[in-house]
């Protein structure tokens, strides 16, 4: 077998390869010795058909047969043989495909791109450090009780945070328009559920009365027809009520799990709660400045294949979390290409830090990670033990270890700063980069 191999790109290779024409006339020959022991042909007794009749009746399908196997064998022994790592699915262009002579076809693919990690000591990160203080644990608990608030009928007029039950019926120019008229909704003055003008022009009334708002939709407004246009809403207030916080005792601690101790053992299980989302918020973002900084000091290229890959991946959760019915592939690729550059270059660059530093999931931080997991449950023993009883759940923990395992090997060389800040601070979300 002869390889030769071309790089058409930084990635692609074009890889042409020749099999000797014994090769495969040894493969044919294989083949019809194998039928002429099972053909059954009018005329001969089972394996006494003579080859010529086999040869005749059968070389054509053994060819093609033999020729597949080839091409498919031959280019992993030439993959092999020339050290290449292909990403994705490899094209066969034929060229020779002759009887008696050589077989000649070009493989077409793309590689893994070769590189090293480097660039560790210029990255760097803040980390954060904050601690959960009586105010923030008091905060914590108001905004619980906010979230459970109920609502009792008022006899008095609308203000902000009440909520009303209405009827609306929207016109532009006089027309009713899809989606602009409604029954018995409920709505919270002060959301920003509606259009601008909408709640404000609530405030005040009462049970029974009736209001019109002249409003303006916004001009980014998502529909796009009505984007910028005047209406017209004409709104019946059916009711008002007023919110009502839930006390802090027995009963409301109950709706969190918490059945004994109290205000003092409700107050240590939000704490814990609270102490966990600031632990994986602080590591969250200490990640990201990992990440991002790999991807700043080792730009690589992406195969097309798995960028592909990547790309379909997103569209399908895409699908599932917004729903409708439309199908993945009716999506444009465009909309996913640069989160899927992303996540494909930061695999390819975690793997090869993995390889560099020669990492391993660390087993006692694996089960560390599962006991944090496990003790948001009322029984944590039970989600650990069923953790460990399931394979690809324990191979996930596992990738998730080896990933912070990959931080902090980083960490030890990066330019890392320690800053105290306030736990609202800490959990807050990272603001997203300004586009250029």
């Amino acid at each position: 077998m002869q390889v030769s191999v071309e790089n058409t790109s930084t990635l692609e290779r074009r890889m042409t390869i020749v099999v000797p024409s014994e090769s495969i006339e040894t493969e044919v020959n294989k083949r019809l010795q194998q039928t002429a022991q099972r053909a059954k042909i009018p005329g001969f007794r089972p394996g006494k058909v003579p080859m010529s009749v086999i040869r005749h009746r059968y070389e054509s399908s053994a060819r093609q047969e033999a020729l597949g196997e080839l091409i498919q064998a031959t280019f992993y022994e030439a993959v092999v043989e020339q050290k290449l790592n292909p990403a994705g699915q490899h094209s066969i262009e034929p060229k020779v495909f002759e009887k008696g002579k050589d077989l000649e076809y070009i493989a077409t693919f793309e590689v893994f791109p070769e590189f090293a990690v480097a660039g560790f000591e210029g990255i760097a990160v803040e980390r954060l450090a904050a601690d959960v203080v009586d105010a923030d644990l008091d905060n914590m608990l108001e905004i619980l009780r906010k979230q459970n608030t109920r609502f009792e009928v008022a006899e008095r007029a609308a203000q902000n945070d009440d909520q009303l039950n209405i009827d609306f019926v929207g016109t532009c120019s006089g027309e009713e328009f899809a989606g602009g008229s409604a029954k018995g909704t409920q709505l919270v003055l002060g959301s920003g559920r509606m259009i601008p003008g909408f709640e404000e022009g609530l405030v005040g009334a009462k049970a029974g009365e009736e209001r019109v708002l002249d409003l303006t939709f916004p001009a980014e407004y998502q529909n796009l027809e009505l984007a910028g246009k005047e209406a017209r809403f004409t709104v019946t207030v059916n009711s008002v009520s007023a919110p009502v916080l839930p006390e802090l005792n027995d009963e409301f601690f109950a709706q969190f799990g918490i059945k004994e101790g109290g205000i003092d053992g409700f107050r240590a299980e939000v704490r814990k709660n609270m102490e966990r989302e600031l632990r994986q918020a602080i590591k969250s973002k200490v990640k990201n400045q990992v990440m991002d900084g790999l991807i700043a000091a080792n730009t690589i290229g992406v195969p097309k294949a798995l960028l592909e890959n990547e790309v379909n991946r997103l569209r399908v959760q895409a699908v599932q979390q917004f729903g409708g019915n439309i199908k993945p592939d009716q999506l444009p690729a465009e909309l996913f290409e640069e989160q899927a550059s992303r996540r494909v270059m930061l695999g390819l660059i975690v793997a090869e830090v993995v390889k560099q530093h020669d990492l391993k999931p660390d087993e006692t931080r694996v089960r560390e990670l599962i006991q944090e997991m496990a003790s948001a449950y009322q029984e944590p023993e039970q989600v650990v033990s069923w953790y460990y009883k399931n394979d690809q759940q324990m191979n996930e923990v596992r990738s998730v270890v080896l990933e912070e395992q990959v931080v902090d090997t980083v960490l030890q060389k990066a330019n890392v700063t320690d800053k105290s800040v306030s736990y609202e601070e800490a959990v807050k979300p990272a603001e997203a980069p300004q586009a250029a």
